[in-house]
């Protein structure tokens, strides 16, 4: 299991580097640079003063040579410097937002596993039952649904008609004179609405593999062998159906991680949360390219680990894999 894990990792490194070429080849493609939001609003500005710009964010290099020094800082884990008024490291930036968005995540996919599953199984079971055909009535609603819609409607109602929850941000005013246990309620008072909102997709679509993966599971040979020696129906399922059913499902989380990670942007936006999403919209509107291409790597890391992660699961659940 060890030499299967170090193959995955070794196979990473190229794969990153990859997407980071790509990502830089792209991001430079893109119309306007950074010192044009500088220079093109101040009428004082001169062409002599972009060109220095040009030269002090290192614009002036061809791109290749641009890319090859982006890449050894990388190397010793400096992002550089932010292209903001601020200037301040890149890293510093990502640190101070990346908690809350790795939470946030957490908390949706935990939801989706937690909501998805069952409700893939119990409707697998009861196939064409009411059950089913309301959850699937659900499901369809959940896929079409846009995100952004439903957070504003929800925003609407629960927290400006009703006040259930709040609206905007993770924090109350006078969070820092709450007690710890204060504080932690505050916060998940907070994140319910972003945290649903990240879920409703994932829930339905995870939920429809999970049955369509039950239905194909409870069909084979082995189930009606399982079912003819006499064991109950909760430990033909629980034990001997559930298992295999959830071999393709651990492959589908794995590759959810970057659609989690992509929808930061439109949630953090809507509820004013500061986390990478809102970092990395802002960035790309500034056209900060340092912090555009730090913000990515950490996404590509975490997706080509989540990735890992589901190859690992998939190796633990049929030790075929490991084989390979």
């Amino acid at each position: 299991m060890l030499i299967y894990i170090f193959k995955k990792l070794t196979q990473m490194v190229p794969l990153l580097l990859g997407i980071t070429l790509i990502s830089f080849m792209v991001i430079h493609l893109a119309p306007g640079e950074p010192t044009d939001l500088q220079t093109e609003m101040n009428p004082e500005a001169s062409t002599e003063l972009k060109e220095r710009l040009r030269t002090e964010y290192g614009l002036d290099k061809p791109l290749l040579v641009q890319y090859t020094t982006w890449v050894k800082r990388l190397v010793q884990l400096d992002f550089g410097r932010s292209f903001s008024q601020d200037r301040r490291p890149v890293w510093d930036k990502i640190i101070e937002r990346l908690p809350i968005t790795l939470l946030i995540n957490l908390l949706s996919m935990g939801l989706i596993i937690v909501t998805a599953v069952p409700l893939g199984i119990a409707a697998a079971v009861n196939r064409d039952s009411w059950f089913d055909r309301i959850a699937t009535l659900l499901v369809f609603i959940g896929f079409a649904a846009p995100s952004f819609w439903l957070a504003l409607l929800l925003m609407d109602w629960l927290g400006v008609y009703l006040g259930i929850v709040p609206v905007s941000g993770v924090k109350s005013f006078g969070y820092e004179y709450l007690s710890g246990i204060e504080q932690v309620l505050d916060v998940g008072h907070h994140l319910i609405l972003p945290v649903f909102i990240s879920a409703v997709g994932g829930v339905a679509g995870f939920s429809r593999y999970m049955r369509s993966n039950m239905l194909e599971v409870i069909r084979q040979d082995y189930i009606l062998t399982a079912r003819a020696k006499g064991l109950s129906e909760r430990v033909v399922i629980g034990k001997h159906a559930l298992r295999n059913a959830l071999l393709p499902l651990i492959t589908i989380l794995g590759l959810a991680v970057p659609g989690l990670i992509g929808g930061s942007v439109i949630f953090e936006s809507i509820f004013a949360i500061p986390g990478m999403g809102k970092l990395f919209y802002d960035g790309v509107m500034m056209r900060d390219y340092p912090l555009i291409m730090g913000i990515l790597v950490i996404g590509a890391a975490m997706t080509l680990v989540g990735n890992m992660l589901a190859d690992v699961g998939y190796a633990l659940a049929d030790p075929r894999i490991r084989r390979r």
